[in-house]
């Protein structure tokens, strides 16, 4: 079936539309997981400020990704830390991985 061009635009804006959507999906879910599971001691903007963060000497995001690179705060998320918790139990590996990025990205 050959498309005409007008119809040809429409399924490639469609398809562009679609992938994007899914991209911005995925970034609000990782968003609402780092709210959910992270932000009570790492706060909203990374910052640890929290009264829980406060009482863990939790570091700010900048801090953080100055003496970890990402390969490290995967193996602590998953593993846990000192007062960190091990949250490999409760998130899958691309779960993990997402609010990683998701948090080294507050830095900027």
């Amino acid at each position: 079936m050959k498309l005409e061009p007008t119809s040809h635009r429409i399924a490639t804006v469609a398809v562009v539309f679609f992938l994007f959507a899914g991209v911005t999906f995925a970034q609000d879910d990782t968003k609402a997981l780092y709210l959910d599971r992270c932000s009570v001691c790492h706060g909203p903007n990374g910052q640890g400020k929290t009264a829980k963060g406060r009482k863990l000497k939790v570091k700010s995001v900048k801090d953080t990704i100055a003496s970890e690179d990402e390969a490290a705060m995967i193996k602590i998320v998953t593993d846990g830390k000192g007062d960190m918790d091990s949250f490999k139990k409760q998130l899958t590996p691309d779960q993990i991985k997402a609010v990683v990025e998701y948090y080294r990205g507050l830095a900027h």
